[in-house]
């Protein structure tokens, strides 16, 4: 069994069946990027995992554990969902930041409400929201940024924000770190800086799993490459032998479309 499992996840919206039984594994450290064309099910699947969305099928597993089944859902409380999707941290393509929190406070919203439950938060207010600045600022220097701290999102360029988005991501220390198209907002000037970062998160070997659209990047960087098609896994496989050597005429065709 791998550090995390997909099984058999299915979702409909209406009479569309947009993921029809998906099953994937991959090991911890790994980067697994999914590719595809749009309406395969790729972002559909993303936000199953990061339960922004409900499979009406299938079950995840981590470090060997059922996390979640999609038969149990309706026992489950919004508290057990969010203690669940803590273990993922989603990039978005828009980056999604709080415009009126300036960088660091960005990163620091979510840990310091988190903070806030712990039973001896007001003894321990000052110190615990010292770490997480400190984390804050730890992050930043990752991506670059630690000059841009006390700037606004408006402030900043596209790739800009998105290096704050993947900071903010990592704040919580999550398990996964997904990334939805990371670079589909940017200008290709800007694709570079993103990139850069993604690459050093992988040397990390943080464990990844990354839509993408950008092919010579997904070959460089993945250990699994998943091609999705109308809503199933039409072929996987290290990115050599997939880019190489597909299988399936529809990966065939697929990257007769695409630069690699």
């Amino acid at each position: 069994m791998g550090y995390f499992e997909v099984k058999n996840v299915c979702k409909r919206f209406g009479d569309t069946q947009v993921l029809r039984g998906i099953d994937f594994s991959m090991e911890k450290g790994q980067v697994v990027s999914i590719i595809g064309s749009s309406g395969s099910g790729k972002t559909t699947l993303l936000r199953c995992i990061n339960f922004l969305c409900d499979p009406d099928a299938g079950e995840f597993y981590l470090e060997n554990q059922l996390l979640f089944d999609a038969a149990e859902k309706r026992s489950l409380s919004d508290a057990a969902i969010r203690s669940k999707r803590k273990n993922f941290g989603l990039v978005f393509q828009q980056f999604n930041l709080f415009p009126q929190y300036n960088v660091k406070e960005n990163l620091c919203l979510a840990p310091k409400l988190l903070a806030k439950e712990e039973p001896d938060f007001k003894a321990r207010k000052k110190e615990l929201y010292a770490a997480i600045e400190a984390h804050a600022a730890e992050l930043l220097e990752q991506v670059g940024l630690t000059d841009k701290a006390d700037s606004y999102p408006c402030e900043l360029s596209g790739g800009q924000q998105q290096r704050v988005a993947i900071a903010r991501a990592l704040m919580l220390s999550p398990k996964i770190l997904c990334f939805d198209e990371p670079t589909s907002a940017l200008d290709p000037e800007l694709t570079g800086e993103v990139l850069k970062v993604l690459k050093e998160l992988a040397q990390k070997k943080i464990t990844m799993i990354i839509v993408t659209h950008e092919m010579a990047f997904a070959r460089e960087i993945s250990d699994k490459i998943v091609f999705m098609a109308e809503g199933v896994i039409a072929e996987e496989g290290d990115p050599q032998t997939l880019f190489d050597h597909p299988k399936s005429p529809r990966l065939q065709a697929f990257l007769a479309k695409t630069e690699v």
